[in-house]
């Protein structure tokens, strides 16, 4: 069975305005995590943006994007968008690569995809990882 990355970009955060265009290394965070997500098996790697911005950056360095509303509450709304403006069936596994996470190895999402591609009646998973360090349990920015 075939999965398609997607990965949500939103220049317009709140804590860090224009996020995924951010230099590291002579790249943007978005190239980055976009390297990232194709070097996993994935059969297709899928920027979603409501931003031109982040449009023309991703374009230029090779990556297929789909514009969404900007109205979106989560990264989860606009994969759902793009899974419509792909016509992407029912069957079809979509993994959610953050725009801000560069990085996600490859065997990650590979790992995360799994236990899909072995039993159809798993309806999505997630990487998690035990938190050992009290003060990033207690750090309202980490994700848990």
């Amino acid at each position: 069975m075939q999965f398609i990355v997607v990965i949500p970009a939103r220049y317009a955060s709140s804590r860090l305005p224009g996020k995924p265009l951010r230099d590291i290394k002579g790249k943007s965070m978005i190239q980055r995590v976009w390297e990232q997500a194709c070097k996993s098996s994935a059969d297709r790697v899928v920027i979603a943006t409501d931003d031109n911005r982040i449009e023309v950056a991703a374009c230029d360095f090779g990556a297929e994007v789909c514009m969404t509303a900007a109205n979106h509450r989560s990264g989860t709304d606009r994969l759902q968008e793009v899974a419509r403006q792909l016509k992407l069936d029912g069957q079809q596994i979509v993994v959610n690569v953050q725009g801000d996470e560069p990085m996600m190895r490859p065997d990650m999402i590979d790992a995360v995809v799994s236990p899909l591609m072995e039993d159809g009646d798993i309806p999505c998973t997630v990487l998690a990882m035990h938190i050992k360090d009290e003060k990033l349990w207690l750090n309202q920015d980490t994700v848990k």
